[in-house]
């Protein structure tokens, strides 16, 4: 996660740029077709989540690690659009589906307080992954010149090969089911077999009919539109509202990554040692959320003058979204896998991550409209957005799977007990 991470950050932050550099395409061009392919990629999303099902989540993350690193490989080549936008549609395929993909092997890897670290982990390293291959490309153009966008795409194709092959050493633990009352080890798998396929053969249609987790996903579009917030609506704000230098929009984006970096596992661990359950952390994460963007709303009503006071007031309030990104992101990301059954796991996931792709499609029209409108439209939606999703997020806990709820008795111990020596079976 590490090395995909680190690879992904080297274009991420400055895609536009990135691509008018390797192609040569002009930036309405290839900010025409990043969003036509990313529509076309979420195509993608029900098979990658079939696929899971059907072939496990390790090989069709193995897949996808391939998909990307060879579309990377061969930006450098794709000067003409029709090469550009072929190109770009296989990556976007593998971009949009890979979250699923890797929640699902998350799901698999991972059980009870385990998932919720491992979900935590991922986050911080995501995060200063970003922030390193954001300097390293930095390092890399300032010192190579345009030849250096060419150099960090290679680079970044060689981030998925590596993980590539990191992967193909990781294998999940064969899974244990419970035995059921009355029934023999062998009658037991051959029933949990028979409802497994079963599921299976029905696919989409049982995510189809499950409310609980249907409702989940949609609250998960209304706060995924508050993660949205940084990239798209911050910038417009300290540019205009604000009137602040765009040293400004860097500074926040820095303190973002480096406090989810340096304090997600912590936080995470904070919320699993208080003994909070899933919905409640996610739910708390949410409030913070709404915090924030109505701090954020104050101040575009108040208007102060560009200088420390402002400066100081908003990366406050980024802190505080911060916070509630580290809060909510581990907490939400267990709830959703948790409450997604094994046999149909991909299929749930990749119904879950369109919330995602839909906020990420949506955010930018819908929050430039409002700003147009008024600057404080964006952040009085928000504000309502995080508290209705915090609301349902309470009102899900009775409806939701118990096991996806609550977390297992022994996670909430941190850092896990010494282990206590064998004692000898006793024979009856």
């Amino acid at each position: 996660m590490a090395v995909d991470a680190v690879g992904s950050g080297m274009y991420v932050p400055f895609s536009l740029v990135f691509f008018h550099h390797l192609t040569g395409l002009s930036f309405a061009t290839v900010g025409a077709v990043l969003s036509a392919v990313g529509l076309v990629g979420m195509a993608g999303l029900p098979l990658a989540g079939a696929a899971v099902d059907r072939f496990g989540a390790r090989r069709v993350q193995l897949v996808l690690y391939g998909v990307r690193g060879t579309g990377f490989a061969l930006y450098p080549f794709a000067g003409a659009l029709p090469a550009f936008a072929a190109v770009a549609l296989g990556t976007a395929l593998g971009d949009r589906a890979f979250p699923a993909v890797q929640q699902s092997w998350i799901g698999e890897v991972a059980a009870g307080a385990d998932r919720d670290r491992l979900q935590a982990a991922s986050r911080a390293l995501r995060n200063g992954g970003l922030g390193a291959g954001a300097l390293l490309a930095s390092l890399v153009v300032s010192l190579a010149g345009d030849r250096g966008f060419t150099l960090a795409a290679w680079l970044n194709a060689a981030s998925f090969g590596v993980a590539f092959l990191l992967m193909r050493r990781v294998h999940a633990p064969a899974a244990r089911r419970p035995a059921e009352a009355g029934s023999p080890p062998a009658e037991t798998e051959a029933k949990s077999e028979a409802r497994a396929e079963v599921k299976a053969k029905a696919g989409y249609r049982v995510v189809a009919a499950d409310r609980p987790f249907l409702a989940l996903t949609g609250v998960n579009f209304l706060t995924a539109l508050g993660y949205s917030a940084l990239g798209v609506l911050f910038p417009l704000f300290i540019a205009g509202p604000l009137h602040g230098p765009e040293a400004l929009t860097g500074a926040a984006f820095t303190l973002n990554t480096v406090l989810c970096a340096a304090g997600g596992v912590h936080i995470a661990r904070l919320t699993r040692r208080g003994g909070a359950r899933r919905t409640r952390a996610a739910a708390l994460g949410a409030v913070l959320f709404a915090a924030s963007f109505a701090g954020l709303g104050l101040l575009a009503t108040v208007r102060p003058a560009a200088g420390w006071a402002a400066a100081g007031l908003l990366l406050a309030l980024v802190t505080l979204y911060t916070a509630g990104e580290t809060v909510h992101s581990p907490a939400a990301s267990s709830l959703a896998v948790a409450a997604a059954p094994e046999a149909l796991r991909g299929r749930y996931l990749a119904a879950y991550q369109l919330s995602w792709s839909l906020a990420m499609i949506l955010a930018p029209s819908l929050f430039t409209a409002l700003a147009a409108a008024d600057p404080r439209l964006p952040w009085l939606l928000l504000t309502g957005t995080a508290l209705t999703a915090a609301a349902v997020l309470l009102r899900l806990e009775r409806s939701l799977p118990h096991t996806a709820v609550h977390l297992p008795p022994a996670s909430r111990t941190w850092p896990a007990p010494a282990p206590q020596p064998a004692r000898p079976a006793v024979t009856r």
